[in-house]
């Protein structure tokens, strides 16, 4: 399929990196890169042989958030119209976060806005110390409305309260203390940086690591219970008798690469 806005690159040892893919706009997104980034991951779901996904942005940002125009246009519109825009970004956020694969996202330069909310939709994200982050609807009227259930299961109800009412910046290195990121680096060794969790996380059963995101996505929204402890049992019990369990165990004993290790890692 072809995209305008964005770019899906397939890598031979089976993982994927979806590039937001408009840099002379700062990767900022509108109307189009919202149902091509749905299209995406519609692609990406479907592919059970796809071990994680990577989130990116083309050329020196991110991404800048909304995109300019689109914000003109959409302040033109009815609250009907501009309720199906709503439900469309939520659709993006809402399915980012449930993508059967995990997902990572390398985040530099601008990350505004939105952005903010694909940051925090992906399982994990690294970034450059010098990247500027922000939650800058209310500086143009605005509010982090859909992004905002996301925003605050990364980090947290006090430091999203801050930041969404603030509309302050932050950079990478404190986005890294918030949780929002799990590592950065100076932006000369970012490309090494990717390269080595990339190489950490095809150490990984593609299965093993796809059903944990879902165990702590589902125990996330549970109490301890007895039905949460029989769920987590059967979980290890069904997955030991797997054929990725079994081989990992073999592999393991047997002091050898699992199957799914690729022969050479570059």
């Amino acid at each position: 399929m072809h995209f305008n806005t964005i770019e899906l690159e397939r890598d031979a040892r089976g993982f994927a990196t979806l590039w937001l893919n408009r840099p002379d706009k700062k990767n900022a997104f509108n109307a189009g890169m919202i149902q091509e980034l749905l299209q995406a991951l519609d692609q990406l779901q479907a592919d059970t042989n796809l071990r994680f996904v990577l989130l990116r942005g083309r050329g020196r940002h991110f991404s800048a958030g909304a995109d300019i125009n689109w914000m003109q246009e959409s302040s033109k519109l009815d609250f009907d119209a501009n309720l199906v825009d709503a439900q469309a970004l939520a659709e993006l956020m809402y399915r980012l976060y449930a993508q059967p694969q995990p997902t990572l996202a390398v985040v530099q330069g601008a990350a505004f806005g939105g952005a903010i909310g694909l940051i925090a939709c992906c399982d994990m994200a690294i970034g450059t110390e010098d990247a500027q982050l922000a939650l800058s609807e209310v500086r143009i009227g605005l509010v982090p409305a859909v992004i905002s259930p996301f925003v605050v299961k990364a980090i947290g109800e006090r430091a999203t309260r801050r930041y969404a009412i603030s509309g302050e910046r932050f950079t990478g290195t404190q986005a890294r203390e918030l949780g929002l990121l799990a590592e950065v680096c100076p932006a000369a060794a970012l490309a090494d940086r990717v390269a080595g969790w990339i190489d950490t996380l095809l150490l990984n059963s593609p299965r093993a690591m796809r059903i944990s995101k879902q165990l702590v996505q589902e125990a996330a929204h549970q109490t301890l219970s007895p039905a949460l402890r029989q769920h987590t049992e059967q979980v290890i019990a069904q997955i030991r008798v797997s054929a990725e369990g079994q081989e990992g165990l073999r592999a393991f004993l047997d002091k050898r690469r699992p199957s799914w290790l690729p022969e050479s890692r570059s």
